[in-house]
């Protein structure tokens, strides 16, 4: 049985580089192709039957999916699109779960409501996974992508807490309490965000002390699960838990590891991330032969399949009934509330500059508020800028592909529990059916609606500017070159000489130099370099709590430090 283990393991490490290279050149969703050679696989004589606990994929899986995922995600980018996250996430599954249990315990009298409800939850998350790889290949705007793994995020945790809810309805009293589900969720929110917060945050200091690119891996493996396990035992949402560590650790990571740190761990998880969705989609198709098989012993072809076309039925209508809201409410909104914005920022303004502050204290509260009226600025400039339109909203009702949280958090419904697996059966259905309907067709969706994408110049004219205002933030913070002393030293005249045209924009574009240069003056390049180097980065890093630039220039503005600190690290 050993070797067999390692045979299946190896064999799907290479079904799954093998569905990537052609997914690449063919156009079409991994996540399609795995399913199906799952299924194909389990029909090849002599394979072994394989059966995964869920609690694996939900406690040894999902946290580092999940991880990856808000690592990656720009704060920023959550808070401009807060609203709209939030009521996808939180407001439609829950609504989703309650319309679904509903609709299906009418129908089916034999299921339980907890356990329609239990159905509802497990179906109402989306998985991003699918939606984005194609969003990425077709051109999506990167405001809708943001909000597509936004709302993959947060409603995994939305959703986990009305399951668990839901189950232990099915195990103490059969009755679903509606008012003990808020008061969990409420719990779960604000629990996660206390752990999550906690573990992010001192695993981030604890990282930034060790400055090792391998014990600082290492600790970024247990971060999903310290984040996740206590938060579980403490009844509150450990998904969220790991996306909040997650997040923090991004946005904290930014400014405090090395570019080697950052670009090690980044390697490392996307690996882990491509090898860990990969495995779920192809367990997935795997299962699903045998899974048929089970739900035969208790129900008929029919109700199966008249169960999977109302759940499916049901998904398709909130989930396009649910961006209604949004897009009425863009509709029928002011058509100067842009204007009104501005004017009313503009107002704001010109208090601050009528005001006189007497003390350190109000001096240092008229430039939070400053840097609070430019943030201001810059989100309604977004706002303008890339506005979610009724395009946009038509797509996002159309990525509603459903994957790992599906798949996984049905199995966890208690065995022995009356048409359970009826119900994992048609949940695994419903993942399987809009993963083909919206999978093959998102990319003809998007084509046709002919979303334009920023120019090639204005990407680069972008990262020039900023790269310019952050040069020369660095100067007026550190002081111009000729007057920099390193241990109290002036600078040699010939270093003076090589760095005052590379400093900015091309910070150290003379370090493939630096093996050529005399001991003692090479320490001097390096330090000045360094010296404007973290300079440029705290300023990168209060450009970046502004946002007036989209989020991939800054990302790209951070890979071109990162690039400068390896060369001349290495050097």
């Amino acid at each position: 049985m050993d070797h067999q283990i390692v045979l299946i393991a190896g064999a799907g490490l290479a079904i799954m580089i093998a569905a990537s290279v052609f997914a690449r050149r063919t156009g079409v969703a991994a996540p399609l192709l795995l399913v199906a050679l799952g299924i194909g696989a389990s029909y090849l004589p002599s394979t072994p039957a394989i059966h995964i606990e869920p609690e694996i994929i939900l406690a040894g899986v999902l946290p580092p999916l999940l991880y990856t995922s808000a690592v990656k995600l720009p704060v920023i980018d959550v808070r401009r699109n807060f609203g709209l996250i939030s009521w996808l996430s939180v407001v439609m599954v829950i609504v989703s779960a309650l319309v679904i249990g509903a609709l299906v315990h009418a129908l089916f009298p034999g299921i339980s409501f907890a356990l329609a409800v239990a159905l509802g939850a497990v179906v109402s998350p989306t998985d991003a996974v699918a939606a984005t790889a194609i969003g990425r290949r077709v051109g999506l705007p990167p405001r809708l992508m943001t909000v597509l793994e936004g709302e993959s995020l947060v409603n995994d945790a939305s959703a986990l807490v009305v399951l668990r809810t839901a189950v232990a309805a099915l195990a103490v009293t059969t009755h679903f309490n509606l008012g003990r589900t808020v008061l969990d969720f409420v719990w779960a929110v604000v629990g996660a965000i206390l752990i999550g917060g906690a573990v992010g945050f001192l695993t981030v200091v604890l990282r930034q002390r060790l400055d090792d690119p391998v014990l600082n891996t290492t600790i970024s493996f247990a971060v999903p699960f310290l984040a996740y396990f206590p938060a579980e035992q403490a009844h509150a949402s450990g998904v969220l838990a790991v996306v909040i560590a997650g997040l923090l650790t991004g946005a904290l990571g930014a400014r405090r590891f090395s570019a080697r740190d950052r670009q090690t761990q980044a390697t490392t998880w996307t690996t882990i991330s491509f090898i860990l969705e990969s495995g779920v989609f192809l367990a997935m198709g795997y299962e699903l032969p045998e899974l048929v098989n089970d739900a035969r012993a208790e129900t008929t072809l029919g109700e199966i399949t008249l169960l999977v076309l109302l759940v499916v039925g049901l998904l398709i209508a909130l989930r396009f009934l649910g961006l209604a809201w949004p897009a009425l409410q863009s509709h029928f909104g002011p058509d100067n509330r842009h204007e009104q914005t501005h004017a009313q920022l503009d107002q704001f303004e010109e208090h601050l500059d009528s005001m006189e502050p007497s003390s350190q204290r109000e001096e240092n509260r008229v430039a939070w508020a400053r840097k609070r009226l430019a943030r201001g600025r810059a989100d309604a400039d977004f706002e303008e800028r890339e506005p979610i339109t009724g395009r946009g909203l038509l797509v996002l009702a159309w990525a509603g592909m459903r994957g790992v949280v599906t798949v996984a958090a049905a199995q966890t419904i208690p065995a022995g529990t009356p048409h359970r697996a009826t119900v994992v059966l048609a949940a695994f259905i419903v993942a399987l059916i809009t993963l083909v309907l919206f999978g093959i067709s998102l990319p003809a969706v998007i084509a046709k609606l002919r979303f334009r994408p920023e120019s090639a110049e204005d990407k680069r004219d972008s990262v020039q500017e900023l790269m310019r205002l952050i040069g020369e933030s660095a100067i007026d913070a550190v002081g111009p070159l000729e007057d920099q002393t390193v241990e109290g030293e002036p600078l040699d005249p010939d270093v003076v000489h090589t760095l005052k045209d590379r400093i900015v924009p091309r910070l150290v574009s003379g370090t493939r130099q630096l093996r050529d240069t005399k001991p003692d003056t090479r320490e001097q390049m390096e330090a000045i370099q360094r010296r404007y180097l973290d300079a440029m980065r705290e300023a990168l890093s209060t450009e970046r709590s502004v946002g007036a630039y989209s989020s991939e220039t800054y990302r790209q503005v951070q890979r071109f430090l990162d690039t400068v600190e390896q060369r001349f690290t290495t050097a």
